[in-house]
């Protein structure tokens, strides 16, 4: 009973509608799913690069970008958690941000 709980705690979040801003495209519909208990989820829209953000620590998260090729490519630098816009993320070493609300 405890194996088959576990294995349901670990099935991804179906994605839901969401509103998405990201440096580089401006603000769009997307697709967010969340990934893990620790805040780290996946930004998806069709045309726009898929976005998935590791959260490492609690406000501190690496980030990963899907450019249509199927193959995710860290992004450099440490993302920090906005402490007035909790939904954005932003790295202070390369200027850019990466929202969900």
């Amino acid at each position: 009973m405890a194996l088959c709980a576990m294995a349901i705690s670990v099935v991804p979040a179906e994605a839901k509608s969401a509103r998405c801003f990201t440096t580089d495209d401006g603000y769009y519909p997307c697709d967010f799913r969340g990934t893990d208990g620790s805040g780290s989820f996946e930004i998806s829209a069709p045309g726009k690069p898929t976005f998935a953000l590791i959260v490492e620590r609690p406000g501190f998260a690496s980030a990963y970008a899907d450019y249509g090729t199927g193959r995710n490519v860290p992004l450099s630098g440490m993302y920090v958690r906005e402490r007035d816009q909790p939904a954005c993320w932003s790295n202070p070493e390369t200027v850019t941000k990466i929202c969900a609300w």
